[in-house]
């Protein structure tokens, strides 16, 4: 009987052991499948988000060199006729007025130097890229526009501020184009742990449908601050403006 009992514990032993083994066996072939599979999404976000990095850098060096064609015909080329037709009626009396005609020219140029400069989009500095966007706008008369710095923090992540240029170049766009505003205005407030953007329009806004019929771009953008975990929120009224609010986590 002593045997029996003792063949019998160590079947239904042997049995326990056996299960735990295969329980162990199928636990760890699950944790390595979602491990795999965790990795595989890793590694597709993480191509997800270079793709949309070169995207964005290659919009805006479209949105620049758009800009630069602009200047060149309808601005730089205007002066130059300018000075041609001065030097052509120059007298003694008004070879002052052609000297700043050229001088204006010249810095014209320079302006756009600082713009083609293909290590100027590589390593944008946000600061930087938003300060010559805003000298655009007022040395071309179209709107009146100024940029606010508070803190004295900086932006190091040179992806983030590729994104964050790009939605900002998205705006602005859409200000100058539509919105029949008089003035804007950007504002880049440092603390220690967050970066906080507000640029804000007094043009003739729009309702929420309206934005998202009118090809603003709403979604696009909040989804590009999702891809680097920054938020990204419109405010807008008719007749009382718009404003873009970005968050990021410094």
């Amino acid at each position: 009987m002593e045997s029996e009992a003792s063949q019998i514990i160590l079947i239904v032993t042997t049995i326990i052991i056996a299960t735990f083994v295969v329980f162990i066996i199928l636990l760890f072939t699950v944790f390595q499948k979602r491990k795999n599979s965790l990795l595989e999404q890793q590694k597709e976000s993480k191509k997800r988000f270079e793709r949309e990095i070169a995207e964005t850098q290659i919009e805006i060096r479209e949105e620049t060199l758009r800009n630069i064609s602009w200047e060149l015909h309808d601005n730089i080329g205007q002066l130059l006729t300018l000075a041609k037709i001065q030097l052509q009626n120059a007298s003694q009396d008004n070879i002052h007025e052609v000297s700043e005609t050229i001088t204006k020219g010249l810095t014209e140029v320079r302006a756009l130097s600082k713009l083609i400069n293909p290590e100027a989009i590589k390593n944008i500095k946000l600061r930087e890229a938003i300060q010559l966007e805003i000298d655009r706008f007022n040395r071309l008369n179209f709107i009146n526009s100024a940029l606010i710095i508070k803190g004295d923090g900086e932006l190091n992540n040179e992806k983030s501020c590729i994104i964050i240029f790009r939605i900002l170049q998205e705006f602005f766009s859409n200000t100058i184009k539509h919105s029949k505003a008089s003035n804007l205005t950007v504002e880049l407030n440092f603390s220690e742990h967050y970066l906080e953007i507000t640029a804000k329009d007094d043009g003739v806004g729009f309702s929420s449908l309206e934005g998202k019929s009118n090809g603003i771009g709403l979604e696009n953008i909040k989804n590009r601050a999702k891809l680097i975990g920054a938020t990204a929120v419109f405010t807008s009224e008719v007749n009382k403006g718009t404003s873009l609010n970005i968050v990021y986590k410094l």
